[in-house]
This record gives C-alpha cells, sequence and structure tokens, in this order.
C-alpha cells in the first residue's frame, strides 16, 4: 500500500506541502535493533517533523513507544561424561535454574505502567550422555517507562550476580535496547494522535485503541518527534505460526493509507 501510494503521488506530479518521505526499512523486528528507523533519522535528522509507521492492525493506534533490553545469557561447566563423571557441574540446570528466578522477578508498577519480560530461544548441551558444558538463553524485559525498566535492570543485575558468587562461568552479550519515549511535544503529539484517530474511526466504524508499542516509533518517540503506528489490516497471531490476516481488510487498509497521506498534499482530503 505504502509503494502504491509512492506511485500514486509521483505519476499525479502531486505538490506535498511539505518534504515528505515513503520509507520502507529493514531490522525492526528482533534483533534487527530498529537498525533501519535509526539509519533514517541519522540521514535526516532534525528536517523530520513527524513520523507516521504503517505496522500491525488497524484496531490499535500507538501513540506510546515500550522500551526493552535484550541479553543472551551463557552458562559454561566443566561438563562431562554423564555416567562417569556424574556429579560435575551442568550448565542446563544451572541455566534452568537461572530462568526460573528471573521468572519470580515482581512486576515494578510506576503509575500506569506495563512491564513484562520473556524467554524467547533456549539452546546447549551436546548429547543425551553427556553433562552440558554449556547452555544459553535469549531473555528480553520491556517497559513503556524509564523507571520501571530501570528496577528490572537492577533485579536482573541482582541474579546474575548471585548467580556468578556460586563460582559459576557466565557470560552476558547485550543484544539491543529500544527507548522510551521522552521529551515529547504533549500539544503536537497529541494533534497528531487525534488526527489518526479521527480517521480510523471514519474508515473502519470504530474507535481504534490507543496502545503502547515496540516499532519503529521507539526513535523519534525517544528523540520527542511526534509519532504513531497503526496498521493497515485485521488480522491476529503476531509472532506465531497461526499469524493471519484478513485479505478483505486490505481495501480498508488502502483507504486509511490514501486517507492519511493525501492530507500532506491537501489539508482537507
Amino acid at each position: 500500500m505504502l509503494l502504491l501510494m509512492a506511485k500514486y503521488v509521483t505519476l499525479s506530479k502531486l505538490k506535498p506541502n511539505c518534504g515528505i518521505l515513503f520509507v520502507a526499512n529493514s531490522g525492526e523486528e528482533g534483533l534487527g535493533n530498529l537498525k533501519g528507523c535509526k539509519q533514517l533519522i541519522k540521514d535526516y535528522g532534525k528536517r523530520i517533523r513527524e513520523v507516521i509507521s504503517f505496522d500491525c492492525t488497524y484496531n490499535t493506534l500507538c501513540q506510546k513507544a515500550v522500551g526493552s533490553s535484550r541479553y543472551k545469557i551463557t552458562i559454561r561447566t566443566e561438563g562431562g561424561h554423564s555416567f562417569q563423571d556424574f556429579g560435575n557441574r551442568n550448565a542446563i540446570y544451572y541455566l534452568s535454574s537461572l530462568i526460573t528466578k528471573l521468572y519470580d522477578i515482581a512486576i515494578p508498577k510506576v503509575g500506569e505502567s506495563q512491564t513484562t519480560y520473556n524467554v524467547g530461544v533456549i539452546e546447549g548441551g551436546t548429547s543425551v550422555n553427556t553433562i552440558a558444558q554449556n547452555a544459553s538463553v535469549l531473555y528480553e524485559y520491556r517497559s513503556d517507562t524509564h523507571e520501571c525498566l530501570k528496577i528490572m535492570k537492577n533485579n536482573f543485575t541482582t541474579v546474575i550476580n548471585n548467580y556468578r558468587a556460586k563460582g559459576l562461568d557466565i557470560e552476558i552479550e547485550e543484544l539491543g535496547t529500544r527507548p522510551c519515549m521522552q521529551h515529547t511535544n504533549i500539544a503536537l503529539q497529541s494533534a497528531l494522535t487525534k488526527k489518526c484517530e479521527a480517521l480510523l474511526t471514519y474508515y473502519t466504524g470504530h474507535k481504534p485503541q490507543l496502545v503502547s508499542a515496540s516499532t519503529d516509533c521507539n526513535i523519534p518517540f525517544s528523540l520527542g518527534i511526534p509519532t504513531v503506528c497503526f496498521g493497515l489490516y485485521e488480522g491476529a497471531g503476531a509472532h506465531t505460526r497461526d499469524e493471519w490476516i484478513d485479505i478483505s481488510s486490505l481495501t480498508t487498509g488502502f483507504h486509511l493509507a490514501a486517507g492519511l497521506i493525501l492530507q500532506y498534499f491537501d489539508p482537507n482530503l
């Protein structure tokens, strides 16, 4: 839809009210760590007045950033033969215990904040009859407030230090961080949010749910640039093998994309 609108604007030789970038970037999901959006900001910097990202479904409107920290935790032990060296430390056992401690961390609450954590990948060991010498896990915590992220960081560090005190060889690799909002111009952010909320309501027939999310918007949000994110389809099951999109909803999505983008060429549209 973004490409179709870029083609329409170009072929129609429409003149925008201000400079407009049509951006199809990469590196938003997972360990991409928002590298595409970071490059966009690096290239255009203070010239960017506001950012609108098409992502997710059109039932929600993201107007607040969820920050996060992601780590690879690796435990190494002497390991050995499962029979002859029975009693040697097993890296998988200690990693399993550490994961349990991470899941025992109490969720901090600051105002109406939301904070979560997750273990997404576990790997380690070599065979069924080998005491594992190494095991690793990918772990993240996220929140929509800086205060809660700091609390989670302190709790994470405490758990790791406690396990290091057991004499374990633990390596922590920071895989990426995503910032929260800061330096926000409330009036400008509110105006952009209301404009997009009205657009979504008009074309879908219902008001979108205002949510916090982790998207490309995190980078402009962290720099105080007015930003929102919404999708152009109906669907569910994100990040699972059962994810689906209602193809018929794309018609409404195209109206949303066109209705928004053309406002920057004619404010009366």
